[in-house]
């Protein structure tokens, strides 16, 4: 063998990607820093946070569909995980279970009859969708003592509360998107 000649060995990987992969990539990376930015605020209560990751969710959903919301979240689940060490760890299951649910309810939204749901609705199902996947894995591996379900109704009144503030902000930056924003003068 020519020393000067590339060994297979030595020779590079192509891997081709698509103008979607790549936007699905930047979309992620995008939720993962607001995941990580979310692990850094102080929490009212374990477990429960804004949730500010799921406007990027949302909004992918409704601009390219619910395929690369899918990705989008379960990217940004794996990733931000391992950023903020809760790989594997009963948080990371609490929140795989939660994007898990919240995906699956985004794909019944999309075969929903009849005139679509606004970005608000989306997000209040959304979050709902997550808070009840999450209390579900937490009561079923976690916990399962019927004390956990006086916790249900403020977890859920929590998750409509920020499903509301998502849903406002994601409203807000998909009509910016489409410059539908008035400027204010």
């Amino acid at each position: 063998m020519n020393p000067t000649e590339p060994s297979e060995a030595s020779s590079p990987i192509i891997v081709m990607t698509t103008r979607d992969d790549h936007r699905i990539a930047w979309l992620a990376a995008l939720a993962i820093v607001i995941h990580v930015a979310e692990a850094a605020i102080p929490s009212p209560m374990p477990g429960v946070k804004p949730g500010l990751a799921n406007v990027i969710t949302v909004a992918v959903f409704i601009e390219f569909g619910w395929r690369t919301a899918a990705w989008v979240s379960l990217l940004r689940v794996l990733v931000g995980s391992l950023v903020i060490g809760s790989f594997l760890t009963p948080g990371f299951a609490l929140s795989l279970t939660g994007a898990a649910v919240s995906v699956a309810v985004l794909g019944l939204i999309r075969l929903w009859p009849g005139p679509s749901l606004s970005p608000l609705g989306v997000c209040m199902l959304s979050s709902l969708s997550h808070m009840a996947g999450q209390f579900s894995a937490a009561y079923l591996l976690f916990i399962p003592h019927p004390g956990m379900l006086t916790l249900l109704p403020v977890l859920m009144t929590l998750a409509a509360v920020f499903g509301l503030v998502s849903g406002v902000i994601t409203s807000l930056l998909l009509a910016s998107l489409h410059g539908r924003v008035a400027n204010s003068e």
